[in-house]
């Protein structure tokens, strides 16, 4: 059991510490004054987003996450310690709903960002709380306050800079093991790979990308057909999508292909067909230059920009590095201006 991303879970905060009744016992003072001290406030739980985490594993053994309680107070005016807090680290990406409502609390895209799931009870007051002009000697404290608790869902969208989509078999997980360090199962069969996998890509002259090879789609996969539907999540992020074509295929498949891939996007998010596309064809090596041409001007016809390569023989490699880092820092030029107001 290797990648999980969607999780239920369970999060109490401590309850607060009860106040105290007590009084000062003093030689010769036959009614000495109130000194009981506050309760402690119960502990919070908290999710920290950690970009060293890419799974939700540890939540499929451990589903029950609580804080410590705050201290109830004693005499002479000691107030009780405070409950320590529970910390989660979650991945980056990570997005908490209320698993009741279904309704988003946070999406953690932040590295180390922090969102307080469940705040701790307040501590009760002691005697010493209550004393007046009128009443010297109260014998009143509080309760500490119940902790916030809740169940929680856990959806883990990968943030990624490009996403890799294509059909079953059209050799994404070669390419990513090609474009980066990453080492994703490769087999000539469909459905090889089961879960996403990400790879850093190291771009001369610009800061490196993340590529995420998404699980094989198949036509219905918005429905829950194949595995897609589990895994189209993961693309919502990426800035860049690119579609990977087997060119090898007879006639127009690689074009019908294309087009599965599209309706798919469409039907999950239609926001995603205004993403940048870029249309790669792989396994040129199986083709003649005709056959190529033919399916280029295809794809090309249709407005595309579109890139041939073979990934098992790492011909074109360079150049489709060199298009994807232009692409990315025409984006991230984009972002800056933006944010620079400009």
């Amino acid at each position: 059991m290797g990648f999980v991303d969607e999780a239920k879970f369970f999060v109490k905060a401590g309850d607060g510490g009860n106040g105290c009744v007590s009084f000062r016992r003093e030689k010769y003072v036959p009614k000495g004054g109130p000194n009981g001290g506050d309760g402690g406030k119960g502990g919070d739980v908290y999710l920290v987003a950690d970009p060293n985490l890419r799974s939700l594993i540890d939540f499929r053994y451990h589903s029950h996450f609580k804080a410590e309680p705050g201290v109830s107070g004693v005499g002479s005016d000691r107030h009780g310690r405070g409950g320590k807090d529970c910390v989660l680290r979650v991945p980056l990406g990570s997005v908490i709903k209320d698993a009741e409502t279904g309704t988003v609390l946070v999406d953690l895209t932040e590295p180390e960002q922090v969102y307080c799931a469940a705040e701790g009870g307040k501590g009760g007051l002691g005697n010493a709380r209550f004393a007046t002009s009128t009443n010297r000697a109260p014998r009143k404290a509080t309760l500490g306050r119940p902790g916030e608790e809740r169940w929680l869902r856990i959806e883990l969208k990968l943030l990624a800079d490009v996403g890799l989509i294509g059909l079953p078999n059209a050799g994404k997980s070669t390419l990513l093991s090609k474009l980066s360090a990453a080492n994703p199962k490769i087999a000539p069969y469909p459905f090889t790979t089961l879960e996403p996998q990400l790879g850093v890509m190291h771009i001369k002259f610009s800061d490196p990308c993340i590529i995420a090879d998404i699980p094989g789609l198949i036509e219905g996969a918005h429905e829950g057909v194949g595995l897609g539907h589990q895994f189209l999540r993961h693309i919502e992020r990426t800035s860049i999508l690119l579609h990977l074509i087997d060119v090898s295929s007879p006639d127009d498949q690689p074009l019908q292909d294309y087009q599965v891939l599209a309706s798919e996007l469409a039907a999950y998010n239609e926001e995603l067909l205004g993403r940048k596309r870029l249309i790669v064809l792989n396994k040129i090596d199986l083709v003649d230059e005709e056959r190529l041409a033919e399916v280029t001007a295809q794809f090309a016809g249709a407005g595309f920009q579109v890139l041939a390569i073979s990934a098992e023989m790492e011909d074109g490699l360079e150049s489709l590095k060199e298009l994807l880092g232009n692409l990315l820092e025409e984006q991230r030029a984009e972002v800056r201006h933006d944010l620079s107001g400009e």
